[in-house]
């Protein structure tokens, strides 16, 4: 069985060595048969070399180079294209993605699970911040996507190579890999770990931001809620302006004195103002994305690919 682990780097010289310290061992009690894919985002310091003095003592250890940086969503989509294997692992350099979970991985994917999705338990090193904003990040996508995307749980899974093929058909640009394969479906397993800190260095992924983003992905790629929100506040708002529309004729048939001031004056501008500019967020981010959907330019640009085969 060829077994392929894709790995997006960026400034992550200190961390290959020992990554592949601890991988490959764990790779060769498995199989013989495995490669690694290293997908480089063009990088200042020394990842590409060092990457490349270990392909020197081990061929299996490929590597595709991109022209600029392009993310980690499209570095893990061009290793899954690269891939040759009969299951395929994505995961981080940084070792927070431990590599002694793998052979358990493969064993459920020998039991015949196509997805094998490891989720944290514990997220140590992360601020209490990021995990305030994942959790209801989660709930929140569960909520009101067309489909379950299992909480805490990153890109780090296994997938089958029927499951790859079909990501692979799959158009979208925005590479939310854990929302694309909830779309695919197939027969899934979860294995519950403890995640650790980064091996070293510091992590080139806004922790708040960066959440928050993928918030984003989840919530606009996978549901037209927030659409369905923004129209269901315009008939509260409208409805609150026909009772208040009433209650002032009454005041006013009655002969009572209507209380109307400048505060009462600036709160409800502000307030159908600020409702607006949600609305129209909302519909920018929608419209944003088929943008980018409808522009059609390719999702990453290799420049030059060690061990791998250009594809047809």
């Amino acid at each position: 069985m060829l077994l392929s682990i894709i790995v997006p780097v960026f400034k992550e010289e200190k961390n290959v060595p020992e990554f592949l310290r601890r991988l490959q061992p764990i790779l060769s009690a498995i199989t013989e048969d495995y490669e690694i894919i290293f997908a480089l985002d063009p990088s200042p310091d020394a990842t590409e070399q060092v990457i490349l003095k270990h392909r020197q003592q081990d061929e299996r250890i490929k590597l595709i180079t991109f022209s600029r940086r392009f993310g980690q969503p499209m570095a893990t989509l061009a290793g899954m294209e690269y891939s040759h294997g009969e299951a395929v692992i994505v995961m981080d350099v940084d070792l927070q993605d431990p590599p002694d979970l793998v052979a358990e991985m493969v064993a459920r994917f020998r039991e015949g699970y196509e997805v094998v999705l490891p989720q944290r338990r514990q997220r140590t090193g992360e601020p209490w911040l990021k995990k305030i904003v994942s959790a209801v990040g989660y709930r929140l996508i569960n909520k009101i996507a067309d489909v379950r995307i299992p909480p805490n749980t990153g890109d780090f899974r296994l997938m089958s190579r029927r499951v790859v093929n079909e990501l692979l058909r799959l158009k979208e640009t925005h590479g939310f890999l854990r929302g694309m394969v909830a779309v695919v479906g197939f027969r899934q397993c979860i294995i519950p770990f403890d995640r650790p800190p980064r091996h070293a260095g510091d992590t080139h992924y806004n922790r708040f931001l960066g959440s928050l983003r993928i918030g984003f992905n989840g919530i606009f790629c996978f549901s037209t809620y927030a659409l369905q929100l923004s129209t269901m506040l315009g008939f509260l708002i409208a409805g609150f302006s026909f009772l208040l529309m009433t209650i002032y004729l009454f005041y006013k048939f009655m002969g009572w004195e209507i209380l109307w001031g400048n505060p009462t004056l600036v709160i409800l501008i502000s307030f159908l103002g600020g409702i607006q500019l949600i609305s129209v967020g909302i519909l920018g981010e929608y419209i944003g994305r088929i943008y980018e959907e409808v522009r059609g330019r390719p999702r990453y640009i290799v420049d030059r690919l060690t061990g791998l085969e250009p594809r047809s």
